[in-house]
């Protein structure tokens, strides 16, 4: 009976395997966000960030970063179109060689509130490309047994196509906390907020574009000048959920700026990158959502079959 228990997937094993029974295995790539190109660049923090946390990335010094953007699907072929959400993950190269990562997307919510649910609605997502249901009818079967998606997959239909990488918002959809010098913790979620103006595409222009234009544009934008994004924090407040990645917090809730990010020049993907977001550094603490917390087994084991060609 021991054995039999031992020999039994893990939560994270069953999650992953459930991404590529949906969208199919992909050797060499990741599980989710396959599509993706690197940058380099540097972070500037603000002054004031520094009441908030003693994170070292957030005081006196600009620390180099690199910054992947990507597609959510698991699918690396699939076109930029037809990936909805995109991400920006940026990876902060601290001092000594430590590192620390902060992810985002372009949707400030999650589908699933628990790492359970996020495989058993993957399941019936699965189940319904082999039915003859509309996008509407599937939205509608998922939020009728899961209504924890709704706010999310709202957000996903509000979606159009970005003009570019550099002009859209991202939202982490995870909790953190900061914690300052007098061991105030204070809860948090973070937003990349773009320098420039944002734009999407009209429906002729999105008919003309090629299937991976979001990273030719992008590196042909910072040949000419950098591109940019102010990083802020949301400040929590007592009632705010921090175990609970499918709910926003309010819109009024006080925002500071916590410093800048500079994108210079594009570069190849180092090798073994992980942008794992449970990769803290002190003064930042991970929260008790769930989700956020099973993403370090998750991203362990997608590295691991990406780094077989599995």
């Amino acid at each position: 009976m021991g054995n039999q228990a031992m020999n039994q997937p893990t939560l994270a094993q069953r999650a992953v395997d459930s991404i590529e029974d949906f969208a199919g295995r992909h050797p060499g790539h990741r599980r989710a966000h396959a599509k993706g190109a690197c940058y380099r660049g540097e972070f500037t923090p603000n002054p004031e960030a520094a009441r908030y946390t003693t994170a070292v990335h957030f005081q006196e010094e600009r620390t180099p970063v690199i910054v992947r953007f990507s597609n959510s699907s698991p699918d690396p072929s699939q076109s930029d179109l037809l990936s909805p959400a995109k991400g920006i993950a940026v990876q902060f190269q601290l001092p000594d060689g430590e590192v620390t990562n902060l992810v985002a997307v372009s949707i400030p919510v999650f589908f699933a509130r628990t790492p359970e649910s996020f495989v058993d609605i993957l399941k019936m997502v699965t189940a319904f490309e082999h039915k003859e249901l509309s996008f509407k009818e599937k939205v509608a079967g998922v939020i009728e047994h899961f209504g924890e998606s709704r706010h999310a997959l709202l957000e996903v239909a509000k979606l159009k196509p970005p003009t570019s990488y550099a002009e859209l918002p991202y939202y982490s959809i995870h909790a953190f906390f900061m914690v300052n010098a007098e061991g105030v913790r204070r809860p948090i979620k973070y937003e990349w907020e773009p320098d420039a103006d944002i734009h999407h595409l009209s429906a002729a222009e999105a008919k003309e574009q090629s299937p991976d234009y979001l990273e030719t544009e992008f590196s042909q934008r910072i040949r000419i000048a950098p591109a940019g994004f102010t990083l802020k924090a949301v400040l929590g407040e007592e009632d705010d959920p921090t175990d609970d990645s499918t709910q926003k917090w309010p819109d009024k809730r006080e925002r500071i700026i916590l410093g800048h990010l500079t994108i210079t020049e594009a570069t190849s993907e180092p090798e073994n990158l992980v942008m794992d977001p449970t990769v803290v550094t002190s003064g930042i603490e991970l929260s008790n959502d769930p989700i956020l917390n099973f993403r370090h087994e998750a991203y362990a084991i997608s590295h691991h079959r990406r780094s077989l060609h599995e």
